[in-house]
């Protein structure tokens, strides 16, 4: 775990707040292990030696799991929840498709869902939360929770803990499922602390005090390597290659 801080620039007596916004500058919100053909395992050691090791990034069983981790090493107590994503028009996804954070019963954490809240958000208020990642608020829906992101809902949570073994299925079907959007091109994506830089496809797109500019590259593969550190073997990375 003091690799895992080291990794994030972070240290023991980190706040939270801090522990949360210096994770989603260091490590990216990537996709680029489905085009690789290869298979993402929730076990903590492999998730450990990808992200911290290895020095990749991941999506949110993989991110929000570890992280999950270092937060119950330093002394926090944490619940993972399910939740189901909107999509555009307001339908649900399917069940479990997303992984969030409980934290001290008092803090929803989120370091895997790409563009989103930059700190955590209280769970126990109802109004408006304003950070650099947006305006958010939490509202109850029944027994579960609906979370909005600048006016429109971004998941709905189940309150039940769950275990990471209990996403398993639901990662399979990401990683295969002709339906799953993870599988529409390989992308990788970081805050920065006026913004956020991505890679998607053959386009570097930078968002720096809210204003976004796109470009195209002739060297996709380059450009993960520049903004995000991913170099990609010939070996292991066909699928990725062959598509950028």
């Amino acid at each position: 775990m003091d690799a895992y801080l080291q990794l994030i620039g972070a240290s023991r007596t980190s706040s939270l707040t801090e522990l949360h916004e210096r994770h989603l500058m260091s490590v990216p919100f990537e996709n680029l292990d489905i085009h690789m053909d290869t298979r993402i395992e929730l076990d903590v050691p492999w998730l450990y030696g990808k992200i911290v090791v290895r020095r990749r990034g991941g999506f949110c069983y993989e991110l929000n799991g570890l992280f999950a981790e270092l937060l119950r090493d330093l002394g926090h107590h944490v619940d993972l929840l399910a939740a189901r994503v909107y999509r555009e028009g307001g339908a649900l996804g399917v069940p479990l498709a997303h992984l969030a954070l409980l934290v001290d019963g008092e803090w929803l954490c989120d370091v895997g869902f790409g563009t989103f809240t930059l700190h955590p958000l209280s769970w126990l208020s109802r109004e408006d939360q304003k950070n650099p990642g947006g305006v958010f608020r939490l509202e109850d829906r029944g027994e579960d929770v609906v979370v909005f992101h600048d006016g429109a809902p971004a998941y709905l949570l189940d309150r039940r803990p769950r275990e990471l073994a209990d996403f398993v299925p639901t990662c399979w079907w990401q990683q295969t499922a002709p339906e799953s959007h993870f599988r529409k091109g390989p992308m990788a994506t970081r805050a920065l602390p006026d913004g956020r830089i991505t890679v998607a496809g053959t386009k570097v797109l930078v968002t720096k005090d809210g204003r976004k500019t796109s470009t195209e590259v002739e060297d996709p593969a380059a450009a993960f390597l520049e903004h995000f550190g991913i170099h990609f073997r010939q070996s292991n990375a066909s699928g990725v290659l062959r598509q950028l």
